[in-house]
């Protein structure tokens, strides 16, 4: 085929991934960070599919299989090869659906089989070594020991705590509204040492941090914006040097240790889904890991025959 037939494919396998992710915007909610991993994706195999002279919405499963085959070859995980999996059965059922293929390619192909790890937390003290590690005689010292108090008592995504709008905060009732993923909407309580630490905050640092700018965060920069997801991991990473946390952290790491903590202390598992914002009982199922874990390595401790 000529360069410019190949072109054109790439043209309409271009159009069927905007469609495709419009859809997951429009109808989904889904965040810009998701969306460009789906269209990376699906432009991995546009580019695998072109020497085949196919377009996207036309490859049949024999192709699905070895392009995935192909991507074990050269190296990629079992957790890589299963999004490609997943990314490619939402795309071609988005076809199906909509009435543009008769079959879907990639509904009998087995995803790989994943030993899931467990998620890295802290033990309690090492989290009360990290939230008292803030300056907080300094504004953006007690901005960061608001955030970490508020993260560890909620449980929140990062992106969940940067996003987080005042008006969504009610210091009264010690709750806050918090706009999770698919823009599922949850409310989730405090606790009484967030509320202090909160209080404090917005008393005495928040107005010296954002200055004259309008910012409805909670959290502004000293630029009067909203922090980036980035630079609160930044922060993490340097109050857990602070602390002497050797521990290896991820931006999730709070946000594991409050499910994994709750778990140890006896909470409902269903109470700690809704806490999380999990559409589905099975992913929070896995700090019941988590917490039988550090049973079993206390009970090897502290038991005479452990």
């Amino acid at each position: 085929m000529s360069s410019s037939g190949c072109w054109i494919m790439s043209g309409d396998s271009g159009y069927w991934i905007d469609r495709f992710v419009d859809m997951l915007w429009s109808q989904h909610g889904l965040s810009d960070h998701t969306l460009s991993a789906y269209r990376r994706d699906l432009e991995q195999l546009v580019k695998w599919l072109q020497p085949e002279q196919t377009a996207l919405h036309l490859a049949r499963r024999e192709q699905l299989l070895r392009f995935l085959a192909d991507g074990v070859a050269g190296g990629a995980r079992p957790r890589t090869t299963a999004r490609y999996l997943s990314s490619l059965r939402r795309f071609y059922r988005f076809l199906l659906q909509e009435g543009h293929r008769q079959d879907d390619p990639s509904a009998m192909i087995d995803s790989p089989k994943l030993n899931r790890g467990l998620p890295g937390t802290l033990s309690e003290a090492e989290v009360e070594a990290l939230l008292s590690a803030p300056d907080t005689e300094k504004p953006l010292g007690m901005r960061d020991r608001a955030m970490l108090e508020v993260l560890y008592a909620t449980g929140l995504r990062v992106s969940e705590l940067v996003g987080l709008e005042y008006r969504h905060v009610s210091l009264e009732s010690g709750v806050i509204r918090v706009m999770g993923k698919g823009s599922k909407e949850r409310l989730v309580p405090l606790g009484e040492e967030a509320i202090d630490w909160l209080q404090r905050y917005l008393a005495a640092a928040r107005s010296e941090i954002r200055g004259s700018s309008q910012c409805y965060y909670v959290f502004p920069t000293a630029r009067g914006g909203a922090m980036t997801r980035q630079a609160f991991w930044a922060n993490i990473k340097r109050y857990a040097d602070q602390a002497g946390i050797k521990t290896s952290l991820s931006p999730h790491t709070l946000r594991h240790a409050f499910a994994t903590h709750l778990l140890n202390h006896g909470a409902d598992l269903r109470v700690v889904q809704l806490l999380l914002g999990h559409s589905d009982l099975s992913t929070t199922q896995i700090y019941t890991h988590v917490a039988r874990a550090r049973l079993q390595s206390l009970h090897q401790q502290h038991h005479p025959r452990g």
